[in-house]
């Protein structure tokens, strides 16, 4: 464990050098999250009782999302990883006297931490700041509070490990662009990144819900604007921890049997 969390540390340290990346995001972030609400607010205002969720709620969503995007985005890929496997220099990785799914976990979710810690505590004060309903509301519970940090730790884990699988079936294909493609453009909808999952129809909703991809931002970001509560909630966080479980499964066996028989270029 202590070779893991000392790969951990360089690569989370490694990342916190990039300030300058970390600042364009973020105005970029605070630009398109108040362009996101604003879009929001004029559909609320044509017909307000026709939505699904308070249009408190959906800022503290969205905001939620633009500080939180490192975090939970799927279509962020580390080209390295894909690089290695189809260049063949995962020769080098697989010579370290360390399981490469987990080396490559600890290294995923360094690298979306140190993003995260750069970007989020400046959006969060600025959407704090914003008058109601266009800004960031907070819990007034313990209990939403501890039920939100735990959903987005089972969220975050889940995104890595999702990941996790999609780099791992790189060793069973000569390019990896189309597996990023199709998984990108669902993931993307289907976790509630393009619009929340609340405003889908009925019965397409319902079956969203239990899909794995809802399982990463969807919750945590509901539990805290007071959107999921109740049963509700906790059968989305027994939902999330299915899903985690069953993706560190998936990945793992796909390791397993990838290296059973690793063919390098060369030799």
């Amino acid at each position: 464990m202590k070779k893991y969390w000392s790969f951990f540390r360089i690569r989370f340290i490694r990342g916190l050098q990039y300030r300058a990346a970390a600042l364009s995001g973020m105005v970029t972030q605070f630009v398109w999250g108040t362009m996101e609400i604003l879009l929001f607010r004029a559909f609320y205002e044509a017909a307000p009782e026709s939505f699904p969720m308070e249009f408190q709620a959906l800022s503290t969503y969205v905001w939620l999302q633009q500080a939180f995007l490192a975090l939970y985005m799927t279509w962020f890929w580390e080209s390295e990883l894909f690089d290695s496997i189809t260049t063949g220099n995962v020769a080098y990785e697989l010579c370290r006297p360390v399981r490469l799914y987990d080396m490559w976990f600890a290294r995923g979710l360094a690298v979306r931490l140190s993003k995260a810690v750069l970007r989020c505590m400046p959006i969060l004060l600025f959407a704090w700041l914003l008058p109601d309903p266009y800004g960031l509301a907070l819990p007034g519970s313990f209990h939403t509070w501890f039920f939100t940090l735990l959903s987005m730790t089972l969220g975050l884990l889940f995104v890595v490990a999702f990941g996790m699988t999609v780099y791992m079936s790189v060793f069973y294909t000569i390019s990896s662009q189309g597996i990023k493609l199709i998984v990108t453009s669902l993931s993307e909808f289907l976790s509630g990144a393009v619009i929340p999952l609340p405003f889908l129809p009925d019965g397409i909703r319902q079956v969203v819900n239990f899909l794995p991809f809802a399982s990463a931002q969807n919750v945590p970001f509901r539990i805290f604007g007071g959107d999921l509560n109740g049963q509700d909630m906790y059968v989305s966080l027994l939902v999330q921890v299915f899903w985690l479980a069953v993706f560190l499964i998936i990945g793992r066996t796909m390791e397993r049997n990838a290296l059973k028989r690793v063919v390098i270029q060369g030799g």
